[in-house]
């Protein structure tokens, strides 16, 4: 590019005329958004809104906490709920009798225990009456005790389980008893017998008219006339009668 004498010099891309730079400024002015000034009714709307987000937001979060902390117990319900569908999926109505029933509760000093039973048949007075009762019952001192029978006869509000026909007894530390009939207060732990029983276990045997077992004191009484056979009396009797031979 050569300078010519008295001619300021420019750059030829600035080189533009008046009309090309007047449609440069109507399309930049086409295509511009003006921003317009809200009115009264768009800026009490907008704070109405803000008003309700300041609650809003924080209900939200206090919500979504209470959710987090009440979920476990939620799912605990729903989980217990779901048990409970399951073992009434197994209970069968014939003729007015439960089949394959099950009754869950809790004793004075809050031991849970569980009554099974083959059927069972709704009598007059809250009177269940049972066939193929099993009791499963726990002990103040932690022992596990089993009582089953061919029938029996439950009352819901004494917690009184009347048992006849072959009852067995057995507990966890190896004692079992045979009975004709027992009688099971659930609620305060006691279990009685008027008829002859039979006891088994680590001591030996026993042979009695009655008894009474209190499990949550640890109590065992047995009426007489009775009969005692411990196991040290038994290898006694077996040396004695090796040597009598």
């Amino acid at each position: 590019m050569t300078d010519t004498p008295g001619k300021r010099p420019e750059r030829e891309d600035y080189a533009r005329s008046g009309v090309d730079i007047q449609q440069q400024r109507e399309r930049l002015a086409a295509s511009s958004i003006r921003r317009r000034v809200p009115d009264a009714a768009t800026l009490a709307r907008r704070r109405t809104l803000l008003r309700w987000a300041k609650w809003l937001l924080p209900a939200t979060a206090l919500l979504l906490l209470s959710a987090i902390a009440v979920w476990p117990e939620v799912e605990h319900l729903i989980s217990a709920n779901q048990t409970t569908m399951r073992e009434l999926s197994k209970v069968k109505i014939e003729s007015g009798n439960l089949v394959g029933a099950t009754y869950r509760g809790v004793d004075e000093h809050d031991r849970p225990f569980t009554i099974t039973a083959d059927t069972v048949h709704q009598a007059p007075s809250n009177r269940l009456d049972l066939s193929n009762p099993m009791a499963d019952i726990l002990t103040q001192g932690g022992d596990w005790l089993m009582v089953r029978s061919e029938k029996g006869v439950y009352m819901q509000h004494a917690q009184i389980l009347d048992l006849t026909g072959e009852v067995t007894l057995y507990r966890d530390d190896g004692l079992m008893m045979h009975t004709p009939l027992a009688d099971i207060d659930i609620k305060a732990g006691i279990i009685t017998s008027d008829s002859w029983v039979r006891a088994e276990g680590p001591f030996g045997s026993l042979d009695a008219r009655g008894f009474l077992l209190s499990q949550h004191d640890g109590l065992a009484q047995f009426r007489g006339p009775g009969r005692l056979i411990l196991n040290d009396d038994r290898q006694n009797d077996a040396r004695t009668g090796k040597k009598a031979s």
